[in-house]
């Protein structure tokens, strides 16, 4: 009868202690690293495309305005930076977060971003919207040669064609001007504030004077450099900050 031979007992199935205690570990630790990011701050570029997108899709109209970064209407939404060396404060539309939007506020935008796609003018124009109302932003060099406050041919053209939407409400309109960080310093602007007053009222002048809207819903402002959408930086962002707003106030009384 053959004799069993004598040596190490087969080893039982399954891990190692020692292994069974890693993975405990390894475990412990990706939950923690999940919990910190959790706790991270929300990108808010990303929370504020978010923002608008869902704004526009409760409001029951969705508009390419909102959420399409790579559109031709990227200045919508200015882009969030650090990398502001000259330390401006970038109007960067935040209040859209920290402010309630009145309902009527969603609509009016709404009605605005439609009009300006039905007559062709999303290349020129962008709109925005805040607590203090519906923004109509002009690009400066539509309306304006450089260094000059005397409206363009293609200003006028661009104004007759928005004569249409400012009739369809009965609102307050605030003319704004706005520069970049260039000096101006000639005879008749010596500096920024001269330049995008001048601006403004040019603006309002035409509006009032050859459109015929009532003077009493017309004001005007002038920022200068101070009130930049963008960093100063390269020669696209201060293309950028030159521009001209109509801002349609909201009011509560008003339909």
């Amino acid at each position: 009868m053959a004799r069993k031979r004598l040596g190490k007992k087969d080893e039982a199935g399954g891990a190692p202690s020692w292994l069974t205690t890693y993975s405990d570990l390894m475990s412990l630790l990706l939950t923690f690293f999940i919990l910190l990011y959790s706790m991270s701050n929300i990108d808010a570029q990303k929370f504020k495309n978010i923002a608008y997108s869902l704004q526009a899709a409760l409001s029951g109209v969705g508009n390419e305005y909102i959420f399409d970064e790579g559109g031709s209407n990227d200045t919508q939404i200015p882009p969030i930076t650090d990398d502001n060396e000259e330390g401006e404060d970038i109007i960067d539309d935040e209040s859209m977060l920290n402010e309630p939007i009145s309902p009527n506020i969603v609509a009016m935008f709404n009605k605005v971003s439609e009009y300006l796609v039905k007559n062709d003018l999303e290349a020129d124009v962008t709109v925005k919207m805040q607590s203090e109302g519906v923004f109509v932003e002009i690009k400066d060099a539509i309306l304006f040669e450089p260094g000059s406050a005397e409206l363009k041919d293609s200003g006028i053209e661009l104004l007759d064609k928005l004569e249409g939407l400012l009739n369809d409400f009965d609102n307050k309109i605030v003319v704004e001007g706005h520069t970049d960080n260039v000096p101006s310093n000639t005879y008749l602007y010596p500096t920024n504030w001269e330049l995008s007053t001048a601006r403004a009222v040019s603006v309002l002048r035409y509006l009032a004077e050859e459109k015929g809207i009532d003077p009493k819903r017309l004001s005007a402002r002038g920022y200068g450099e101070y009130s930049p959408i963008a960093p100063n930086d390269t020669p696209e962002n201060r293309a950028k900050n030159r521009r001209v707003n109509l801002l349609i106030v909201f009011e509560e009384n008003v339909k």
